[in-house]
């Protein structure tokens, strides 16, 4: 029989030890029965006899003691109402509770317990827990509750954690379902006596459950209390009984219904109190879900208080692990568990085992891809999505294979390995849980089920619902407890789930779950929620579960979860063992057994290794090469002049800081070996060592831990500089044309596959193929080859999908690759959705909010412009294509356009790809910039399949587009005409994301900056002259306010052209781009050729709240960035227009010529000053520059030779009034701002605002420039020096007598009154200044 089933007779012996010390004494023990056919068998029968022995001999032999079996009995008996069981622990009970004593032989342990009595007593004890009887006699029964008595891992969370929170404020129980997470966590609460404790849940369901325990570990305190919205108390009756004293209270609310309120965002004014109440504890259930989100994160920073303690808990915490440090996590995983109900007996000698309640966990993987070949994504996983699809009327596209599967898995056959082939097995599995991919499969598979011959016997609960998770479980849970009913074994159901009733619910009856849904990337933790379902204890008509199983038909997942779990189970605890012992362990305790036909063979530990290589693999892809497992061995052993090469290549990449981490399996994150790790380890533990325990290290040990920290520094910096080069790669395969497309990309064939021009393109300026080659040999050869082959895959599997998985596919391995600079930015799938989204509507694939992608996608209509641009017949150019991404966004909404003006029916994904080739061919057109970007674009658009594309790419595009715009211009269309046909072919829209800047020289400088300017107005200019709507998205702030080289004349006319329809600006850019920050923050550009009305939509758009006006063209006036900002800068413009503009006056960092390397170049001519120092001031002046050139220069005092001074003499007996040339308006910093004495001159790193005759002037003047109204003034444009003080008014006089202020009295109040602003935006003026603050 391939499957044991679940369910388990038990039975209690009574046995006595013949040794003085035992003398008295008796043992009442349980055992399992062997076989299932002892039901009526009478006490001390043969059959129970020997089970008995059996399993008391497991914990007598190894002492070698003889015993003498007194007593047998099944546990299970009939009542009036049905059959029943017991077990030893109740037996216990009853015989404690009637005053009979018992002795303990390991007082240490607190274990091996006997009791001191006769058999006939222990008999009346097991009568009278079969009559519901507490005692055997009632008046010697105490009805007292009795404290609850805590497993020793629980215990030691308990402890750990009081420890934790008396120096710091955070705890994680990474703890597996039965832990008894509540009553451990309500423990820590009443040891330390807090006065207000929040539960915070993402499943309200669980309240119950919760109140429930609070009684149990409350019930000696009537001073604490409980509340929640549906039991005890509400929060104000709690908070006004602990304001006055009169009680502590524990309070449970939802994270949903507490993101709904609007001090976090959401959109109901409610929760205020419960977020201004000052928590001692906040305890987070199933810590992972919903508390990582923006949302999530924004209410747990509204409830936390300076010294709030926060203990989460969690099954399956791996998206939390690398927030806590090694004390702050308590781990109980299910090796451990299982580990303890294992070795209890070695010291409990047959006492009740509080584990083994606790059923193993079998797991079976079947390889469905085998069978059903068409529906593997090569070698990524079983596809189930493709598999159960659904068509309109709601039934399985491929009907005919999934009545094939269920037929399969159902076959009459007693030798099968199937679950449902023979009675005997349907028996086994009468209650199981199926996960499906979504809502409409499971309708469609509830159907199939409900006819089929086998499953028409099964009631089908379908609790899949519309599909929304966070939903109340308990209808879902109620509609599965009624279908099976009181007597499980007098019923069958299959209950059918896409996410429901996966965490946090307990179902008794279920003996195995399916998993018929997910993919390869299934997350760890979502899987182990999952089939943890089947371990709820139960017993069921006398018999208890034992096993339980969980059927997967997609066994690489299976390997992948159950390797990554292994590993994040052992990171989350001490240090990490060998990877062979722990997979070990986990195997023994939770065997994985492979099905092939009729064949069943146990996963081993090099199985299990094999496929940990793979899920390295998967890691390195999922990080987008930003990872460590990348790199081999060589990297420990860099000599002197290997480490003298890697500082050049910093030089020329820069050390790069990495991303943040994934939540996946991190093998070994400290660049040594494991045996070198663990050296490391012991050594730094040693040397740490205080007090009595402590041993100093030996001068060989301290020598040694030297080296390997210097090891491990040594690879951790090649690693940092290396990653410049390595996040570049995967992109580059992913686009890579190979002739013969079964050869593999490796470290050795990586750079001859790519042509120059794209090699110097996507890789840093510096590196060429020859610095490569000289440092490939760091990479781990099979480690690069296998990532790069699983990117492709994933790619060509993309293939065979329906249009909108393919787009889902494909932008998913996007996410998966990193912009490597400010220069290089890829513009991911979410900007691509929320710039066309915003200005041409179309077919969306994210929610409103832009974090969320939609499987169906939804439709934004603008209008006219998305009649005219999503046309069957549109034509739409990319100007700059870097990715495809954005002309696969315009042919998703052109295709669906044709799809509903399709003659025929599209049925099938041949059918689809028909209509998306011709939208591809017909309405598309791309430039790009290099070959590979070429075949990027094509990757995106059409895969490994051979259809048309029109794509271009431009040698010197930038060049072309610069300095012969005419010239690009005809080349454009003729390539528009030789692809179509036709002549002077209108194009609806030109789209995409051109280059910001262009590098045109480098300073002579050892740390010379590079000298850049701005090119992305050409690609706006040329657009304009090529169709009539233009949608593109560069730079903001500069070109709005007409400063920076070459966007001065370019920002005036744009932003008084009557074709500009849309401008959002973002003054954020990681708003925008979640890395990248660009200083001038970022503008998305709508305009149409056809409009000549003045005036256009104007959006704010900051920290995910928008401004939106319908502005005008600002003519001659500076426009405001910010709409909140107009009023003012209407009075500060009536200023300027009275008094004068303080732009005029501002003397430049040029004014003396100091450039930024003047010491570094001159240091005989300088000597450092400090205030007091003396200096002569008829032939020596104090200079203010920075003592070396580039970002690493800091300036401070020296004194000079008049002479070096050759410029700005005539400013140099003046005092100034100056700030910082690198952030002189005070946008993102202090500018600094100081006055220097009339003997001072400066270098590049500061500006003069103005300069004067006298101290005075210039301390009335630094009073000025500091008050509110002109500090604001200042952050009304953007940070170049071209803008700075633009919109500052020069009041000209600013000496004592000048008759308008009083620079002895309140700057502030006389400013306000002078300038006429009102006390609205005073109040405004000061909230900006504090959030700059």
């Amino acid at each position: 029989m391939k499957f044991t089933s679940s369910l388990k007779l038990k039975l209690i012996y009574v046995f006595r030890i013949n040794d003085a010390a035992h003398r008295g004494c008796l043992k009442v023990g349980e055992a399992t029965c062997d076989n299932d056919n002892v039901f009526g068998l009478a006490p001390n029968s043969k059959a129970l006899n020997e089970s008995a022995k059996k399993r008391i001999n497991q914990y007598t032999q190894t002492s070698g003691i003889a015993y003498d079996l007194l007593y047998t009995e099944l546990t299970i008996y009939n009542s009036r109402k049905c059959l029943c069981s017991f077990n030893d622990k109740e037996v216990h009970s009853v015989l404690e509770r009637s005053g009979i004593r018992k002795k303990i032989f390991d007082t240490e342990n607190k274990a091996n317990e006997w009791f001191i009595t006769d058999l006939e007593t222990v008999k009346r004890a097991i009568t009278a827990v079969k009559e519901g009887r507490e005692s055997l006699s009632s008046a010697k029964v105490s009805h007292d509750q009795t404290p609850i008595v805590f497993r020793p891992e629980q215990r030691e969370a308990i402890e750990k954690t009081k420890k934790q929170f008396k120096k710091g404020n955070q705890m994680l129980w990474n703890a597996k379902m039965r832990f008894g997470k509540t009553l451990s966590a309500l423990q820590v609460v009443k040891g330390m006596d807090f006065s207000r404790t929040l539960i915070l849940t993402h499943r309200p369901v669980v309240d119950s459950g919760w109140f429930e325990d609070f009684g149990k570990i409350f019930y000696d305190c009537p001073c604490f209390a409980y509340g929640s919205k549906n039991n005890g108390d509400s929060h104000a009756s709690l908070e006004a009984r602990a304001k006055q004293g009169k009680c502590q209270y524990v309070y449970f609310a939802s994270m949903q219904d507490l993101r709904g309120s609007e001090l976090v965002g959401g959109n109901f004014d409610k929760n205020n109190e419960v977020f201004a109440t000052a928590w001692d504890c906040i305890i987070v259930d199933e810590a992972h879900e919903g508390t990582q989100t923006e949302l999530g994160k924004a209410v747990m920073q509204e409830l936390t208080k300076a010294n709030t303690k926060i203990l989460r808990l969690s099954g399956t915490p791996f998206n939390l692990l690398d927030d806590f440090k090694e004390d702050e996590i308590y781990t109980w995983d299910y090796v451990m568990e299982q580990r303890a109900k294992a070795s209890w007996d070695l010291t409990h000698f047959g006492d009740p085992n509080p584990y083994a309640s606790l059923p193993t966990m079998n797991i079976y993987t079947y390889d469905l891809g085998r069978l059903l070949h068409e529906f593997v994504d090569e070698d990524v996983a079983f596809n189930f999505r493709e598999f159960f699809r659904v068509n309109e009327a709601g039934n399985f596209i491929h009907e005919k294979d999934v009545k094939a599967f269920l037929n399969l898995i159902s076959k009459e056959d007693k030798d099968s390995c199937y679950p449902f082939a023979n009675e005997e097995y349907r028996n086994i599995f009468r209650h199981t849980l199926w996960m499906l991919p979504g809502v409409k499969e499971a309708r469609a598979m509830s159907a199939l089920l409900q006819s089929h011959p086998v499953f028409q016997h099964f009631k089908v609960v379908n609790v899949a619902g519309d599909g929304d998770e966070d939903e109340e479980s308990k209808d879902a849970l109620a509609a599965v407890e009624e279908a099976i009913g009181k007597d499980p074994d007098a019923t069958r159901t299959i209950t059918l789930s896409c996410g429901r009733l996966t965490t946090g619910v307990s179902v008794k009856a279920w003996t195995g779950v399916f998993m018929l849904s997910g993919s390869y990337n299934t997350a760890a933790s979502s899987y182990m929620q999952t089939i943890f379902r089947v371990q709820t204890p139960a017993t069921i008509n006398g018999r208890v579960k034992e096993q339980c199983y969980v059927f997967d038909f997609a066994p690489d997942r299976t390997l992948k979860v159950i390797a990554e779990t292994a590993k994040i189970s052992s990171k989350a605890g001490k240090a990490s063992g060998n990877d062979r012992k722990i997979m070990g362990e986990f195997l023994n305790f939770c065997p994985i057994i492979s099905i092939e036909g009729s064949k069943m063979s146990q996963f081993d530990v090099p199985k299990m290794l094999e496929q940990l290589k793979r899920v390295y693999v998967e890691r390195v892809v999922r990080n987008g090469f930003e990872d460590k497992s990348l790199y081999n061995d060589e990297l420990m052993k860099l000599n002197d002049l290997e480490l003298q090469e890697f500082d050049d290549l910093k030089k020329i990449i820069g050390q790069t800081k990495a991303m943040p981490k994934t939540n996946q399996v991190d093998i070994n994150n400290q660049g040594l070996t494991d045996e070198q790790y663990e050296e490391l380890e012991d050594l730094e533990k040693k040397s740490k060592k205080r007090g009595k325990d402590k041993q100093p290290l030996t001068e060989e040990e301290k020598k040694r831990l030297e080296e390997l920290k210097k090891k491990k520094n040594n690879r951790e910096a090649a690693i940092s500089i290396l990653r410049g080069i390595s996040i570049r790669m995967p992109l580059l395969i992913y686009g890579a044309e190979l002739s013969d497309e079964g050869q593999d990309i490796t470290i050795d064939n990586f750079a001859l596959l790519i042509d120059p021009q794209s090699w110097e393109e996507f890789m840093p300026k510096g590196v060429t193929k020859q610095k490569f080659n000289s440092i490939k040999k760091y990479y781990d050869p099979e480690i690069f080859c296998a990532a790069g082959k699983r990117i492709r895959a994933m790619a060509r599997a993309a293939d065979k999908l329906s249009v909108e998985e393919r787009i889902e596919r494909i932008t998913d391995i996007f996410s998966t690759f990193r912009n490597p600079d400010k220069e290089t930015v890829l513009t991911p799938w979410r900007v691509v959705n929320m710039h066309l989204g915003d200005c041409l509507g179309g077919y969306n694939f994210f929610e409103k909010d832009y974090e969320t992608t939609l499987s169906d996608p939804r439709f934004i209509d603008r209008g006219e412009v998305t009649a005219n641009v999503f046309a069957p017949d549109s034509r739409i150019l990319e100007i700059n294509s870097k990715s495809g991404l954005y002309p696969l966004y315009m042919a998703y909404s052109i295709y669906r356009a044709r799809l509903k003006d399709s003659l025929f029916s599209v049925s099938s994904i041949e059918d689809e790809q028909r209509i998306w080739d011709k939208v591809v061919a017909e309405n598309i057109f791309v430039i790009c910039k290099t070959p590979m970007a070429k075949s990027i674009t094509k990757r995106t658009l059409i895969g490994f399949r051979k259809a048309k594309v029109n794509t271009r790419y431009f040698e010197d595009l930038i060049n072309q587009i610069k300095n012969k715009p005419e010239h690009f211009i005809r080349q454009v269309d003729k390539f528009i005409t030789d692809r179509t046909g036709i002549k002077n072919m209108k194009i609806n829209a030109i789209v995409g994301n051109p280059p910001y800047q262009e590098v045109v020289a480098q300073k002579e400088t050892a740390n010379g900056q590079k000298v850049s300017v701005s090119i992305f107005q050409y690609f706006q200019t040329i657009s304009d002259r090529l169709g009539r709507y233009t949608s593109l998205i560069y730079p903001g702030a500069r070109w709005i306010h007409r400063s920076g080289k070459g966007l001065e004349q370019f920002g005036l006319t744009q932003i008084n052209d009557p074709h500009l329809c849309f401008l959002k600006f973002f003054p954020d850019s990681m708003d925008v781009f979640k890395e990248v920050g660009i200083a001038d923050g970022l503008s998305i550009v709508m305009k149409d050729t056809q409009k000549k009305s003045n005036g256009f939509r104007y959006v704010y758009a900051k920290k995910g709240k928008e401004v939106t006006i319908e502005a005008n063209n600002p003519k001659e006036e500076l426009f405001s960035l910010n709409p909140l900002d107009s009023e003012i800068s209407y009075s500060l413009n009536c200023a300027i227009i009275k008094y004068r503009c303080l732009h005029d006056a501002i003397l430049p960092r040029s004014l003396f010529s100091i450039e930024s390397d003047f010491v570094e170049k001159n240091p005989m001519l300088v000597r450092e000053y400090n205030d007091g120092d003396y200096f002569d001031p008829k032939s020596e002046i104090k200079l203010f520059t920075n003592d070396k050139a580039g970002k690493s220069g800091r300036a401070r005092w020296y004194i000079a030779n008049k002479e070096v001074l050759t410029t700005g003499l005539e400013h140099l007996s003046k005092w100034k009034v100056i700030v910082s040339s690198a952030n002189a308006g005070g946008q993102k910093r202090s500018n600094q701002i100081a006055i220097v004495d009339n003997h001072s001159a400066f270098g590049r790193s500061r500006v003069a605002l103005k300069t004067f005759a006298t101290e005075q002037e210039a301390k009335n003047f630094f009073k000025y420039a500091t008050s509110e109204i002109i500090r604001f003034a200042f952050l009304l444009t953007d940070e170049s020096l071209t803008s700075l003080a633009k919109k500052v008014p020069d009041l000209l006089d600013y000496s004592d007598a000048n008759g308008i202020i009083d620079y002895n009295g309140d700057v502030n109040d006389q400013l306000y009154k002078l300038f006429g602003i009102d006390d609205k935006n005073q109040q405004y003026i000061r909230e900006v200044l504090t959030s700059k603050e």
